[in-house]
């Protein structure tokens, strides 16, 4: 098959083609990433290296002839990833070198990040960093002896080449076995020191949270926003932990918080034509992104957005929300109603084109606007970017009016014409792979953001999306004994959920409860929080792991747990304990949570700002929760009145609970040891709320 410039159109044929006369290697066309339904296997099906996926015919092949393995982890849309790929295992010299010395395997770290996360750590402690392409040499039983990421062919510039690391390996594992078992014990005795193991000493959250501050304080770009120099990620759990130490009384806190957000929508990491976010930042300035578009960006910007709205009451962050929304719908929604994963960063086989503009097309596109977008939007004829245009809003547009001597209203709304009309020329751009796979984790989140979004916009459409992407993934990701699956692509995936699954889903289960009052979403989150107790928790240890009892484990239960880009599991699924402990009246899952963010409390002393999400839990616990009982008929107008009104306020520990009966609708407060009298009226409620400040 010839590939085509059109990535996803390549792909998609690969899915397609007639697989049942091929033989189990693939033939002298593919190899056996062929029968693979990832679209990151997929992208490797026809290099000339002999891969495998991951599994038993892979391990028993290096057992029998005795060889090392290169265990090579990536995901569809990684920029570095594509790389490596043409520079190396599309090449024939390195693949005749590989096919002779080494069994190679290919894993997709979204369908299994179990396996990504064991190997990252493995990277992390050898290298003291970590990324994509990562690759990992082992043994056949599992243990590993080296890791990299990036290389190039030959080396370059001081980098090492891939040929002469690949030479050295084979050499040193025919000649000198005994150093390549010198380093796999010595790698496995570092990883098994790794595991957090929770203390018995008492946990000072309050001062643990000042020193979080004063860390993120400190790292924080004043200039700029955000945290550190470059790359930049939006690191939304920063942003959200601030928010809550604002809404605390911390002033700075909120003010660093906000304006972080609203830099990242005014820079080129947001795409100003088609709306969302880009990965990150290469740039200090928030203007020249790494050009992929993941789904739990999106997700979890939204919800930090909703919270931002919460603590200050500024359309702005609503509207970012919007326009996440609308991306995601136009782009990321599958017909099924589920949430695809990811744009990739590259098309045509060159980063950020899809996304890029020249000054020129600009002016054919927009006419006798062009010159009033160009302005607004920072597009030149030199360009900002490689002779290019990456669209920033350098000034808001209240300055940019006032320094133009515009009217704000008419300005804003040529604006957006001018903008739709670039979006429909883009269009017919050669689009990037979008890899189609339907992560349970992500749709959770993405679920929780599209539910809540709905609820405090008054957008019921957004409601209707996120049950829809519930309801596809509690009929097509769980198997016929209940359990939950991973992922979806032409049909569920064989691998179980892990704890992150779980846990997010269980977050937009609460959240589309709380946006419909429908006691199903509430039921469907309690039977998973049981099922995460009876999978993940060892009442012996009184501890969680990430992966389940009943599946596949790594070589040792060993990771660097954080609350980073993703919040951590247990932070996450902790959280949801207490919230449907307080809305269910179920103590027992307070204790669950408290197991749940033990080691993660015990090493905050240590590292405060890597588990923020476990210090806003914690907090959770500690405080006693703020309950909102409802009454009346769900669908009422005067039940949505007040439930939108509980919403709109940040309050963390916020429990809804609802009786449905023929009252025309009230809502009672109680919080800090008072139950207040029942009101009928969103303004009574909002009155209320405000007496908690």
């Amino acid at each position: 098959m010839t590939k085509t410039s059109d990535s996803g159109a390549h792909i998609a044929g690969l899915m397609n083609i007639d697989k049942t006369a091929l033989p189990a290697d693939g033939g002298e066309q593919f190899n056996r990433l062929i029968f693979a339904r990832s679209p990151y296997l997929l992208q490797h099906a026809e290099n000339p290296v002999e891969w495998y996926e991951w599994g038993d015919d892979a391990f028993e092949k290096a057992r029998r002839e005795n060889r090392p393995i290169l265990l090579s982890i990536g995901y569809a849309t990684c920029h570095w990833c594509h790389v490596m790929a043409h520079e190396c295992f599309e090449d024939d010299e390195v693949a005749d070198l590989l096919n002779r010395h080494f069994v190679c395997i290919k894993v997709d770290r979204e369908e299994r990040p179990d396996i990504d996360d064991f190997f990252m750590t493995v990277s992390q402690v050898l290298t003291g960093s970590g990324g994509w392409p990562l690759n990992i040499f082992m043994t056949p039983d599992k243990r590993p002896f080296f890791a990299m990421t990036y290389l190039p062919k030959h080396g370059r510039n001081g980098m090492s080449g891939l040929m002469e690391l690949l030479a050295n390996i084979a050499t040193l594992w025919r000649q000198q076995p005994d150093r390549i078992e010198k380093n796999c014990r010595g790698i496995m005795e570092a990883l098994s020191l790794l595991s957090l193991s929770a203390s018995q000493e008492c946990i000072e959250l309050e001062e643990i949270g000042q020193s979080a501050f004063e860390q993120l304080e400190q790292t924080y770009d004043s200039e700029y926003c955000g945290f550190g120099t470059a790359p930049k990620f939006p690191m939304p759990i920063n942003i959200s932990w601030l928010i809550e130490q604002g809404d605390a009384g911390n002033q700075q806190a909120l003010k660093m918080a906000l304006d972080t957000l609203r830099s990242i929508r005014t820079g080129g990491i947001w795409d100003q034509v088609g709306g969302g976010l880009h990965r990150y930042a290469v740039d200090r300035k928030w203007l020249v992104p790494h050009f992929e578009k993941m789904l739990y960006d999106q997700a979890m910007v939204a919800l930090t957005a909703l919270e931002a709205f919460q603590a200050s009451g500024e359309e702005v962050f609503l509207e970012m929300t919007e326009n996440i929304f609308r991306f995601v719908k136009r782009e990321l929604t599958s017909e099924s109603g589920g949430f695809h994963s990811a744009l990739d960063a590259d098309s045509e086989g060159i980063e950020g084109k899809f996304y890029l503009w020249d000054k020129v097309e600009v002016d054919t596109c927009l006419g006798k606007d062009a010159e009033l977008f160009c302005s607004y939007f920072d597009i030149s004829a030199d360009g900002n970017f490689e002779g290019h245009s990456i669209l920033n809003i350098p000034l808001s547009l209240d300055e940019f009016c006032k320094l133009e001597g515009l009217e704000r209203n008419s300005t804003d709304q040529k604006l957006e014409r001018c903008r739709e009309r670039l979006l429909e020329r883009r269009s017919r751009r050669i689009r990037p792979l979008r890899d189609e796979k339907i992560i349970t984790a992500w749709n959770g989140l993405m679920i929780a953001a599209l539910a809540k979004g709905g609820l405090i916009g008054g957008k019921q459409e957004h409601i209707d999306s996120a049950a829809r992407a519930a309801a596809f993934i509690l009929s097509n990701l769980r198997r016929t004994d209940g359990r939950l699956l991973r992922s979806y692509l032409n049909g569920p995936s064989d691998t179980p959920a892990f704890l992150e699954d779980y846990a997010s889903l269980c977050l937009g289960l609460i959240e589309l409860f709380e946006a419909t009052l429908d006691v199903s979403w509430l039921e469907q989150a309690l039977q998973l929080t049981d099922d995460m107790t009876r999978l993940f928790y060892d009442p012996r240890t009184q501890t969680f792991a990430k992966t389940g009892r009943d599946t596949e484990q790594m070589p040792l239960a060993a990771s660097l747990e954080h609350d980073g880009v993703l919040p951590s599991p247990f932070s996450l699924a902790a959280k949801c304990f207490i919230r449907l402990g307080n809305a269910a009246e179920r103590p027992e899952l307070h204790d669950l949570a408290h197991a749940l963010l033990a080691p993660q409390l015990a090493d905050s002393g240590k590292h405060p700002t890597a588990h923020l999400g476990a210090l806003q839990a914690g907090v959770m616990l500690e405080n006693e929760a703020v309950v909102i009982q409802l009454e009346g008929r769900r669908d009422s107008s005067r039940v949505r009145e007040l439930l939108r009104a509980a919403k709109t306020v940040l309050l963390p520990g916020l429990t809804i609970r609802f009786q449905a009966n023929d009252h025309s609708g009230q809502a009672q407060l109680c919080a800090q040891g008072t139950c207040f009298p029942p009101v009928s009226s969103g303004d009574e409620l909002t009155k209320l709320l405000a007496l908690l400040k």
